[in-house]
């Protein structure tokens, strides 16, 4: 019996840990009070801590390490309720200090975890080794003068965790879904924004490849500054056939940091990988030990939202809804918090929930918007779904003439706008019948066609009487009236 050929690709596993770099929402920067908004204009967000200048001296801002325990606790890891500031020494144009301030061997939060569901349904548990705290460097721009690179500091000093997992990434889908769960977390705490497009949300992708099997670790390759769950993908599958290729024509892989092109989707080294040794850690002197006391992490656990996952579940087993609607709610606060408001307004909560992923959505996306700038109170959907269900408007009418007039009425009463804009079901029995008369006169042949069989034929007439009404009518009530006439 032949052996059956394997394939180079086949021959070899992927080994990858991802290093992510998060930039936490606080008003201002990590070790000073310069703002850390985005967008102000080149170096305007800086002072004498971001610049450098002797004598001055940073000063610890407390949210940014609230924040890193909220993380923290979402990745099931220990919170080190003792840690300490290091410095991190390199030169570059953008680093004023020469060196960065971050955590070395006593980070903020170890040895946590987080389960991923892949395409397949299958689950995995990706190890969290570390999350520790730094500051962000300044920006070096190099296209804007053909002579001189330029450097914006308004990011030296913004608040950064990097959130460093093990090496149990063994798939390109496996550390974007990674990636992408985590930026729903650190969204859903209100710990950053996680903007990729704006820097907020950054990963570097350590790479190596081994023998499909076997155990021990390959020469890994970092590739820095990856921007987009598909751009993670694209470099790591890329550099993970490069890596096979070398090896399988008896080449050596040097560990080097990488840059990945998006526009050719090929990696190229930018320098040889820089050991821990090189950066010469040791701890900052102008920073004391961060105590976080019992009293503290309790207070931070105490204030802890539900998590996505628990919410999903939570409204599932609540309202018999399905694990992508349900998902909708998990990862929009906005939308859950909207729902929250409206549900106590409400005669039937899965109404409420069919409304929301359903006609609103819809309306959501056609204006371009978010639920955050939905002009209608929560408490006024809930008064047009209660008049919906209680079969005194039709969901249609509602959706098209009683909501936008809502929209622009502010304080509006829903029930006496409806009345006032004559939008309610008529209970007026003689004016349908005589309606339904006018109808059925109007398709003699329609009708003679249904009393021998043709039973399709329904559809038309109560369109047609539903035309006549305006949309007034209860679909329900007319199609009894309909058939009693037509006995």
């Amino acid at each position: 019996m032949p052996l059956q050929e394997t394939s180079p690709q086949t021959a070899f596993e992927l080994v990858s840990g991802l290093e992510i770099h998060v930039q936490l929402n606080t008003h201002t920067k990590i070790f000073s009070a310069d703002s850390a908004a985005f967008g102000a204009l080149p170096n305007q967000n800086i002072s004498t801590v971001s610049l450098a200048l002797p004598g001055a001296l940073p000063k610890l801002n407390k949210e940014v390490v609230a924040k890193a325990v909220r993380i923290g606790l979402a990745l099931n890891c220990t919170i080190n309720q003792v840690n300490h500031f290091d410095r991190k020494n390199y030169f570059y144009a953008d680093l004023p200090k020469g060196y960065q301030i971050t955590q070395d061997n006593q980070p903020i939060c170890v040895n946590g975890f987080l389960e991923i569901q892949l395409a397949d349904g299958s689950k995995k548990k990706i190890g969290i080794n570390r999350i520790h705290l730094e500051e962000d460097a300044g920006k070096s721009i190099h296209d804007q003068d053909d002579n001189y690179s330029l450097v914006d500091l308004n990011r030296a000093g913004v608040p950064l965790i990097e959130i460093v997992t093990e090496p149990d990434i063994r798939s390109s889908e496996e550390a974007s879904v990674l990636l992408s769960e985590i930026r729903k977390l650190v969204r859903h705490l209100n710990v950053s924004d996680g903007n990729m497009e704006e820097g907020s949300l950054r990963c570097d992708a350590n790479i190596s490849i081994r023998p499909s099997g076997t155990t021990g670790f390959g020469t890994r390759c970092e590739v820095k500054n990856l921007n987009s769950m598909r751009n993670v993908r694209r470099a790591m599958d890329f550099e993970f056939s490069r890596q096979v290729e070398v090896i399988t024509n008896g080449g050596k892989i040097i560990q080097s940091t990488l840059n990945f092109d998006a526009d050719s989707g090929i990696t190229s080294p930018m320098r040889t990988k820089e050991e821990a040794n090189d950066y010469r850690y040791f701890s900052d002197p102008d920073l004391q030990p961060v105590y976080i006391s019992d009293d503290w992490l309790a207070e931070i656990k105490s204030l802890m939202p539900l998590l996505p996952n628990e919410i999903s579940e939570q409204m599932m087993a609540e309202f018999g809804i399905s694990k992508a609607d349900s998902a909708l709610f998990a990862e929009d606060l906005d939308l859950l918090t909207y729902f929250n408001t409206a549900k106590p307004f409400v005669n039937n909560k899965k109404s409420l929930i069919n409304w929301l992923i359903g006609p609103v959505r819809a309306i959501l996306n056609e204006k371009g918007i978010n639920i955050a700038g939905f002009n209608i109170k929560p408490v006024q959907l809930a008064e047009t779904i209660n008049l919906v269900d209680d079969k005194k408007i039709t969901q249609q009418i509602a959706v098209q003439q009683l909501l936008p007039a809502v929209e622009l009425q502010e304080d509006a009463k829903v029930t006496d706008l409806a009345q006032s804009l004559n939008l309610l079901i008529s209970e007026n029995e003689d004016e349908l019948s005589a309606f339904i008369d006018e109808v059925l006169n109007k398709y003699p042949q329609q009708v003679e066609a249904y009393k021998k069989g043709k039973k399709g034929v329904l559809g038309l007439f109560v369109g047609d009487v539903m035309k006549l009404a305006k949309g007034k009518a209860d679909a329900k009530k007319l199609n009894g009236l309909i058939l009693e006439k037509l006995k």
